[in-house]
């Protein structure tokens, strides 16, 4: 299954393991089973800290089952299923990070985490295609190790399609804790914390990490604004600390990028990690998986974050980007999970031969519909204007598809379901009022994008439509404050504009700290 250069670069990566870790397979009979052990067998061939053993654990799901074992101890980790895909790096991860290699976290959350001392079982269910889902398992990893009362289980759906009906999951990550559901749809660290503050809120006491001293420059976001504000900063020779739920942003999540000037095709994960590993080429303080609370205005500008602590600083960059807009109608966060999606590649698997609607006509609602119709029995797209908005090259292609119809002139009026499934939709003919319905099993939304600025209310000037205001250097209604990207009023929301935009937001900030020194 591994070939010899995954395995080589497997030696190099277990090379400096430092505790032993056994992948235990539970017994018994499964048709996949014989190629899980092949599978594990080569990965416990790279290291002699490596092992792997087939017992019964009366703890595991089924054959499928295995667990992590460190120094003969349960780790609190179980993979159900062959982590392969997108998960096979959270399998590596989890087997270097239970072996002593240093975890993400922030250490404030570590700290949290640590706190927690109730029993925490999680249930991850994923689909191997899914590229949200390893941030969620990968996480859940490392709240097990850092706390023997919290467990977690990687699940892949497409191998327990009987607990996946039986729970009635239409959409991945989906996490349960303690056998009830916890979170679904788009997660990420950051809204896992935030969840388990609001189950336990006491373990915010344990947050505290060490005090930073005072900053030159602050950015708050870690997509293509938030980055390059960050990298020009720190090549100013300024003090920078980034703060973000996540590094990447809204890009993390783009599947195809053939527009950006000088790199003729890459994907969002890959850029993720280009920025990441661009941003260690500098002396910048991250803090992950953290959201801002509140901002105090002033000459210096004080940062409280979720967990706390707060952050002082001479300048601050906004750079927090757009998440996925909302329709806003009865039935659509009730059904998120259960039938309703944003991420076409993440659900799409699970519509398969079913009839889903795409609602919006735009870029991305196109290639959603596009993407989707290679995986279910018809797509739908309805669109609110009389024209689709979409490029032509993609509306041809859509037009002359046989699963794909498009309906426009069309208003979205609520989202139908039964037993806690999505069954269908209910929609107004713009042209002449009535209101007509369609059956269907899913429902995509893509209609654009909405600014991540709800922190920021009487912090600086913003439109009607939450974005912030700036001018042509990026400045902000507020001395010391910036913004970049999509948050902002900048036109045309690209990743390339994102990123000059950061640039000149940064290099306005380090204007002000020379002026105002």
């Amino acid at each position: 299954m591994l070939n010899n250069d995954i395995l080589n670069t497997l030696k190099n990566y277990t090379a400096n393991m430092t505790q032993s870790v056994t992948l235990v397979l539970q017994t018994g009979e499964h048709e996949k089973r014989e190629e899980l052990v092949t599978f594990l067998t080569q990965i416990a061939s790279v290291s002699d800290k490596l092992s792997f053993e087939q017992r019964d654990v009366e703890a595991l799901r089924s054959p499928l089952s295995f667990a992590l074992e460190v120094d003969g101890k349960y780790s609190g980790i179980t993979f159900s299923g062959i982590p392969g895909g997108h998960e096979f790096n959270s399998l590596i991860l989890a087997i270097l990070h239970s072996s002593g290699t240093a975890l993400s976290l922030d250490e404030g959350i570590q700290n949290m985490i640590a706190a927690v001392n109730q029993p925490l079982k999680f249930e991850v269910f994923v689909s191997l295609s899914c590229h949200n889902c390893p941030d969620v398992v990968q996480a859940l990893n490392q709240f097990a190790l850092l706390n023997d009362h919290i467990s977690t289980e990687m699940i892949d759906g497409g191998l327990f399609q009987d607990v996946i009906e039986e729970r009635g999951i239409q959409g991945v990550p989906s996490v349960y804790l303690n056998g009830e559901v916890f979170a679904n749809g788009q997660i990420d660290t950051g809204k896992l914390v935030e969840k388990l503050i609001e189950k336990h809120p006491d373990i915010l006491k344990s947050a505290a990490s060490e005090q930073l001293p005072l900053q030159d420059v602050t950015v708050i976001g870690a997509g293509p604004a938030g980055v390059a504000a960050a990298i020009y900063a720190a090549r100013k020779g300024l003090n920078v600390t980034m703060v973000a739920d996540r590094i990447g942003g809204q890009v993390k999540d783009t599947v195809g990028i053939e527009n950006l000037i000088s790199v003729r095709k890459t994907n969002g994960s890959e850029l993720t990690n280009n920025m990441v590993a661009h941003l260690k080429d500098y002396e910048i303080t991250q803090r992950e998986h953290l959201r801002v609370e509140k901002i105090e205005k002033g000459d210096i500008k004080k940062i409280h974050l979720s967990t706390g602590e707060v952050i002082e600083s001479k300048t601050l960059i906004i750079a927090t980007g757009a998440k996925w807009r909302e329709l806003g109608v009865p039935g659509e966060k009730e059904n998120v999970g259960s039938g309703v999606a944003y991420c076409p590649h993440c659900d799409g698997p699970f519509f398969k031969g079913k009839d889903v609607a795409v609602i919006g006509g735009g870029n991305s609602g196109i290639e959603a519909a596009l993407d989707l119709a290679g995986m279910v029995n018809h797509v739908t797209v309805f669109e609110f204007l009389p024209e689709l908005k979409a490029d032509k090259v993609l509306v041809e292609k859509a037009q002359a598809h046989e699963r794909i119809d498009i309906i426009t002139n069309v208003a979205t009026k609520q989202i139908l379901s039964e037993d806690g499934k999505v069954v269908g939709i209910e929609y107004v003919d713009r042209n002449n009022g009535d209101v007509l319905q369609k059956e269907l099993a899913g429902v995509f939304v893509q209609i654009g994008l909405t600014p991540n600025s709800d922190f920021l209310d009487d912090t600086v000037e913003m439109t009607q439509y939450k974005e912030v205001v700036i001018d042509e250097k990026g400045r902000t209604s507020e001395p010391g404050i910036f913004a970049a990207g999509d948050v902002t009023t900048v036109p045309y929301k690209q990743i390339v504009i994102a990123m000059g935009e950061g640039a000149k937001a940064s290099l306005s900030a380090f204007d002000h700290i020379i002026r105002n020194a």
